[in-house]
């Protein structure tokens, strides 16, 4: 049986961590530019700590990332020798919109995008695009507190006329919103949103999750009308949560986790807010405003498929003295006993895909897409500069099998696989460059220095394999 004919295999990048360019083609400042490398960025990325324009104490690695700005016919026509189906990327709003807020989109921005799709096209492979990977113009979150303002609706819906009309027949498939869930867990990345003190955080996060899930409808809404054939998916953070015990307190705790993550991909898929969500925001004091026809308007453009990110799964428990946490995707975890970790602390799981994947399928019953999977590890070339990189071969094998399993074995409809940074790009995360990800080595360190010259790893090779083979070759020869 094995994958669809049509299965879309590639890799996924974001524009704040690989394009680079930040003050080039009339592009204006956005969240994701002031993520400094260091101590201070979860403070910043979490709205702890202000950081509404660069300083000299830090170094700032989205503004140059790898320079796909320039380098994109390059990185393009690598994924098309690997034999790439589809490549996800994301547009910069601040490159079509620089403020935010103007009525007329910047050309040049429109214009470049444009030329990466023929690009794309030119290779054959399909775009993926995802209209906002975390950024938000600087301009929309000092004047308008960025999505704590309902404002922030009618500018995104600006930008998707303006994208979805200008590549009409170049992009088919869209996500609204990557991770939307990181709004809980680093919401000045995710959504522009820094705290004053003694403001209600959990209030000032759902309300603007409830205008970004209203976006997202919008969003779908525009993106059908324009052309029928669009394909708009919603995205989010995944990795089910296992109980640390049988214990049912532990259970519960578990079902908890999950909820919160799933509360978004609910509305947007079924298009109605939960009622174990309403609840739990009427214990919390959380009262969300809502206007005449929002609730229409969630329940009319509800997505063509479920995207998601999978890295790892998570643990909870009812136990504080066992909360001896681990990393893991900004997401609080309790150490699995029976996993290994990368060199990050992420744990590794692949039957947790498996996991998962039956979870959301379960529970959606729409096509499923996976846009993100991969290992993050450091890379040390040779003396002949090569980059041996079993251990990424290893780990993708061991997910892709699950994927297959779950296909093959459980009838879960899967559209496609983008493995994350299928290029080296910035950490989201941490923001260094030695936290590697993509079967093609970039020349440059933390501090910004390096040729940016690309060269292939032995990954690079694995993959053009268990895409021509459509994940039937998966050995490591």
């Amino acid at each position: 049986m094995g994958f669809r004919k049509d299965f879309l295999w590639g890799g996924a990048t974001a524009a704040n961590q690989c394009e680079g360019g930040y003050d080039k083609g009339g592009r204006g400042l956005a969240n994701v530019d002031l993520a400094p490398v260091g101590e201070d960025r979860f403070p910043v990325i979490t709205g702890e700590m202000k950081m509404f324009d660069f300083d000299e104490k830090h170094f700032y690695p989205a503004q140059n990332a790898i320079d796909m700005y320039t380098h994109f016919k390059e990185d393009i026509a690598l994924f098309g020798e690997m034999g790439f189906k589809t490549y996800r990327l994301s547009i910069a709003w601040s490159r079509i919109f620089p403020m935010g807020d103007e009525t007329e989109p910047n050309e040049e921005g429109l214009q470049f995008y444009e030329d990466l799709f023929k690009e794309c096209r030119k290779h054959g492979i399909e775009p993926l695009v995802t209209i906002t990977h975390f950024d938000c113009p600087m301009h929309l979150v000092e004047k308008y507190g960025a999505w704590r303002s309902r404002e922030m609706v009618g500018f995104y819906e600006n930008l998707c006329h303006a994208i979805f009309n200008r590549y009409k027949g170049l992009v088919k498939y869209w996500l609204t919103f990557n991770e939307i869930n990181m709004i809980l867990h680093a919401p000045f990345m995710g959504a522009g949103l820094y705290f004053e003190e003694g403001e209600n955080k959990e209030q000032v996060k759902y309300q603007a999750a409830h205008h970004e899930l209203l976006a997202s409808a919008v969003a779908t809404k525009i993106a059908h009308e324009v052309d029928p054939e669009n394909q708009v998916g919603c995205m989010l953070a995944a990795g089910t949560n296992y109980a640390y015990t049988c214990k049912p307190e532990d259970v519960w705790a578990a079902k908890k986790s999950d909820r919160e993550n799933y509360f978004f991909i609910d509305v947007q898929s079924r298009g109605a807010y939960p009622t174990y969500a309403l609840k739990e925001m009427e214990r919390n004091g959380i009262k969300i405003q809502m206007e005449e026809g929002d609730a229409e308007l969630l329940k009319a453009h509800t997505v063509d498929f479920i995207s998601f990110s999978y890295y790892s799964s998570r643990v909870q428990t009812s136990d504080p003295k066992l909360l001896e946490e681990t990393a893991g995707n900004i997401f609080a975890s309790v150490k699995n006993p029976y996993l290994e970790a990368s060199e990050w602390g992420w744990q590794i799981d692949p039957l947790g895909l498996r996991v998962t994947m039956n979870d959301l399928y379960d529970r959606y019953q729409k096509p499923l897409f996976i846009v993100e999977n991969g290992l993050g590890a450091v890379d040390t070339p040779d003396e002949n500069g090569n980059v041996i990189d079993d251990y990424r071969i290893s780990y993708l094998a061991a997910h892709i099998q699950a994927m297959k399993d779950a296909v093959e074995l459980d009838g879960v409809d899967l559209l496609g696989y983008t493995t994350w940074g299928c290029i080296d790009l910035v950490s989201a995360g941490t923001g260094e460059m030695k936290k590697r990800y993509g079967f093609i080595y970039v020349d440059r360190d933390n501090d910004g220095n390096g040729t940016l010259k690309r060269s292939k790893k032995k990954s690079f090779d694995w993959y053009k394999q268990v895409i021509a083979s459509n994940g039937e070759d998966l050995s490591n020869k």
